[in-house]
């Protein structure tokens, strides 16, 4: 056991990551805690001039020109993003390691490249990136929210970490994640809650919680990159494993590799997240990850050419749901098979409790009579009662593919369905400690589907979603996720979508996305 109480432990890394924002930064004119929508505040601050707030809410794909023409310096760009995420820090708690100065001087060493050369280091030339914590960057910390964890310094950059350096882009800031990550809300003993832009009494989402209150790069296993883009009304992508490297990140539960994690953009624009795809994969990924699908940017998936692009109309049907609660239950218990060992064994050395819910009445709650924890049974499995439940899940897959081609007989077009369109969640972004389920995400993990968020411009508001009559229930979650919706408490909470293509369809995913996104925008004039 540590010589220092894991406290002591945490409030001293606390401490180190409040004394890496400037001084200057830090505002005295928050609004207060009862003012729940921000979302404008940072416009309003009084920290950023008018030329960074134009920088701040220009598209991706203007901002990578304005900065490869040199109409804004990489240094101008750099100063206000960071100015804007230590804002959006001091209102909802997003950050992890903040390290600004040092993205300065890459910052600058862009703008001497250009300068002297004429030309842009890469596609992502001057464009400030935040990762998720797990994501290693050398010469820092990634904890996960593990007070064990604090004080392991990454001794070299994660491989995605180095291919956006080589891209050209600026890393500046670290983000927020839930103890284990094995959470859709995002809380850890370090660090702390972080909070909903749109409305700070509701949850961010998790694990990519930080990264659902910025513009970066999160990771999916469950929906970690979905869930926070849902509930913060941004696009996040998750693409199927072996598409973007994921060599170099540390993460729980490593060993476990029936259903891996994968790293994903969450970003406020469509074709912010095309670029960043086409950017990673210009950079043959597939060398420097083992696990990487060599699988270059298809410009012709993108143009829908197996899709139909030049065929005749087709037409919106009603999904028949296959098998989704055995997969479920598959893919937990594939999980819940050494988790609890996982998790144990990553606290032991600091002493520090293991987080049983979100709730924020449990922030500092007695832990000594929790026992069983998200995914966790405590007894474990043998190495064959997990077997045959990696061959179950193997058997659902492939029923889940025959069942999507048979639909070949019922669209009309010839060809199987294009891509399903699902919600995210059985909610829009919950109460602090009551965000259910991510069991509409995570079946696309199971079977190793490429799936997108997609916010649909609209948000709850109370006077036109109001709570309907009660109704015959599906079953006791839908009960349950009835009974919890009041349309005050989810106000201004972002009502998203989610679009569902096969293994290894991110460009189809997202051109489907892009005609999904422009019908909601012309149908709400947005």
């Amino acid at each position: 056991m540590p010589s220092k109480h894991w406290t002591e432990i945490a409030a001293e890394k606390k401490g180190r990551q409040a004394a890496s924002i400037p001084k200057e930064w830090i505002l005295t004119n928050l609004p207060s805690k009862d003012t729940l929508n921000v979302v404008g505040f940072p416009e309003k601050s009084g920290l950023l001039t008018a030329k960074e707030v134009e920088i701040t809410n220009t598209e991706v794909e203007v901002l990578l020109d304005k900065l490869a023409q040199g109409t804004w310096s990489s240094v101008e760009v750099t100063t206000a993003f960071s100015k804007r995420a230590i804002i959006a820090h001091q209102l909802v708690n997003c950050l992890t390691e903040i390290f600004i100065e040092r993205a300065l001087v890459r910052a600058a060493e862009l703008d001497e490249h250009l300068r002297t050369t004429g030309k842009v280091v890469g596609p992502l030339h001057g464009l400030p990136i935040s990762l998720k914590d797990q994501v290693n960057i050398k010469g820092l910390e990634s904890t996960l929210g593990y007070v064990s964890w604090i004080g392991r310094y990454a001794d070299k950059n994660a491989v995605l970490a180095d291919i956006l350096e080589s891209c050209g882009a600026v890393l500046y800031v670290k983000t927020n994640v839930p103890q284990t990550l094995m959470w859709i809300e995002t809380y850890n003993h370090i660090f702390g809650r972080t909070l909903n832009p749109h409305n700070r009494s509701l949850t961010s989402g998790g694990s990519s919680g930080g990264e659902g209150a910025l513009i970066g790069v999160g990771s999916d296993i469950a929906g970690s990159v979905r869930i926070p883009a849902a509930f913060n009304g941004l696009y996040g992508l998750s693409p199927s494993h072996g598409r973007i490297p994921y060599a170099g990140c540390v993460n729980t539960s490593e060993g476990q590799d029936s259903v891996l994690s994968v790293l994903g953009p969450l970003a406020n624009s469509l074709s912010a997240i095309k670029k960043f795809m086409k950017a990673v994969s210009s950079q043959t990924p597939w060398l420097k990850d083992p696990l990487v699908i060599r699988k270059p940017w298809d410009e012709e998936e993108y143009r829908l050419s197996d899709h139909g692009k030049d065929g005749p109309l087709c037409f919106v049907i009603d999904w028949k749901p296959l098998k989704h609660g055995e997969i479920y239950n598959a893919i937990v218990n594939i999980w819940a098979a050494g988790a609890a060992e996982d998790y144990h064994a990553s606290i032991l050395p600091s002493g520090e409790p293991l987080i049983a819910n979100m709730s924020p009445a449990a922030e500092e709650p007695d832990y000594s009579g929790a026992t069983v924890r998200p995914f966790v049974r405590p007894e474990g499995a043998t190495a064959y009662q997990l077997w045959q439940t990696q061959r179950k899940r193997t058997e659902l897959r492939q029923e889940y593919l025959d069942h999507w081609n048979a639909t070949v007989a019922s669209t009309g077009t010839g060809r199987p369905v294009d891509a399903i369109i699902s919600p995210c969640a059985a909610h829009v972004a919950a109460p602090h400690g009551m965000a259910k389920t991510p069991s509409y995400t995570m079946i696309w993990n199971a079977l190793d589907y490429t799936s997108l968020a997609l916010p649909t411009g609209l948000s709850v508001d109370p006077a036109l979603d109001t709570k309907k009559p009660a109704h015959k229930f599906f079953t006791e979650m839908d009960k349950v996720n009835y009974d919890f919706y009041e349309a005050n408490t989810f106000k201004d909470a972002p009502i998203s979508i989610q679009v569902i293509g096969q293994n290894m369809e991110e460009e189809a995913v997202i051109a489907i996305g892009e005609v999904i996104d422009f019908s909601l925008k012309a149908h709400s004039g947005i």
